[in-house]
C-alpha cells in the first residue's frame, strides 16, 4: 500500500503539469513519446532476459503497450477537451473498469471490491458533481479510453505475476524496461502518423516538465506503482486508482490557484478512504483476489 500511496502523490501533480504548461502548447503526441522515451532509458539498461520464456516476454510488452502507450495516447488528448478538474471526475470509472475486468480472468465475483468500489466512485463523483463545463463528451469519451487502457494493464501485469511464479523470484527492475519497450513502439507509431514537429517544446519549462514526467512519473511511478498493484488485492487497487482525484485536485488548487470546492473534496475524499478503510478491514485475514 505505501507504493500506491506514494506514487499518488507524485502523480497528483501531473495532471495540473500537464494542464498548465504543456495541453496547447506542446504537440500532444511529442509530449507522449519523449515521456515514454526517458522511462525507457531509465529501464532498458537493468534488462536481464535470461530464463525469461518468450511468451512472458510478449506479455510484458504487450502490458506496457496498453497500460502506458495507449493509455498516454488517449490520455494527452483528452486535455484538449477538459479542464484538469474534468479529466480527474472522469477517471472515477477506472476502479469499474479494474474490478470487472480482475473478475473475468479470475472467474469469480467479489461483491466486497464492487461494494468498496462503488463507495469510493460516489465519494470520487460528488466532488466534481454539478461542475462539467458544457460540450465535452467528446473529451469524457478520451478519458475513458485512457481509464480503460491503464485498468487493463493494472490487472494484466498483477494477473501474470499471480500465474507465472517465477517471475516472483526475479528482481522486478530487470524485466520492467519490456513494459517501457511495448509503450515507446505505440508511442513512436502514434508520433510518426498523428505528430507534429511544428509544437516542440520551446521553453526550458517545457523541458524540465517532460523530464519530470519521465524520468519520475512515468518511469520510478509506473514501476512502484505496478509493483504495488502486485502486492495488494483488487479492491484496494481499485480504490486507490480514485485517490488521485481528491489529491489531484487538491494541488490544483493550492499551486494553481483553480476554483474548487474544499468541502466537496473533503466529503468525497473522506468516501474514497473510508471505502479503503473498510476493504482492507474486510480483507486482513483473507486474500479474495490472488
Amino acid at each position: 500500500m505505501w507504493y500506491l500511496s506514494g506514487v499518488t502523490v507524485m502523480w497528483a501533480f501531473s495532471f495540473s503539469l500537464i494542464g498548465v504548461y504543456l495541453s496547447g502548447h506542446v504537440d500532444a503526441w511529442f509530449s507522449v513519446l519523449i515521456r515514454i522515451g526517458i522511462a525507457a532509458l531509465i529501464f532498458i539498461p537493468f534488462l536481464k532476459l535470461k530464463g525469461i520464456k518468450k511468451e512472458i516476454i510478449i506479455k510484458l510488452i504487450a502490458i506496457g503497450a496498453v497500460q502506458l502507450g495507449l493509455m498516454y495516447c488517449f490520455y494527452f488528448q483528452s486535455f484538449g477537451y477538459l479542464t484538469v478538474p474534468e479529466v480527474l471526475l472522469f477517471s472515477v470509472f477506472t476502479p469499474f473498469y479494474i474490478t470487472l475486468i480482475n473478475d473475468v480472468l479470475s472467474k469469480k465475483f467479489h461483491k466486497t471490491n464492487l461494494l468498496t468500489t462503488l463507495i469510493a466512485v460516489l465519494g470520487a463523483a460528488y466532488i466534481q458533481y454539478s461542475s462539467v463545463s458544457e460540450d465535452v463528451f467528446l473529451g469524457f469519451m478520451i478519458v475513458q479510453g485512457a481509464n480503460l487502457c491503464f485498468a487493463i494493464g493494472q490487472v494484466g501485469y498483477k494477473h501474470l505475476l499471480n500465474t507465472r511464479p517465477e517471475l516472483l523470484k526475479v528482481p522486478q527492475h530487470s524485466i520492467f524496461g519490456l513494459f517501457f519497450i511495448g509503450a515507446f513502439l505505440v508511442a513512436f507509431i502514434a508520433f510518426l502518423v498523428l505528430g507534429s514537429t511544428s509544437k516542440l517544446p520551446s521553453t526550458t519549462l517545457q523541458w524540465g516538465v517532460l523530464v519530470y514526467l519521465g524520468a519520475m512519473a512515468s518511469g520510478l511511478g509506473y514501476f512502484a506503482w505496478n509493483k504495488g498493484a502486485a502486492k495488494v488485492n483488487t479492491g484496494s487497487l481499485a480504490i486507490m486508482n480514485n485517490a488521485l482525484i481528491p489529491a489531484g485536485l487538491i494541488v490544483n488548487l493550492v499551486i494553481w490557484n483553480k476554483e474548487a470546492d474544499i468541502m466537496k473534496i473533503l466529503i468525497g475524499g473522506g468516501l474514497i478512504f473510508t471505502s479503503l478503510a473498510i476493504n482492507e478491514y474486510i480483507n486482513k485475514n483473507k486474500s479474495l483476489v490472488k
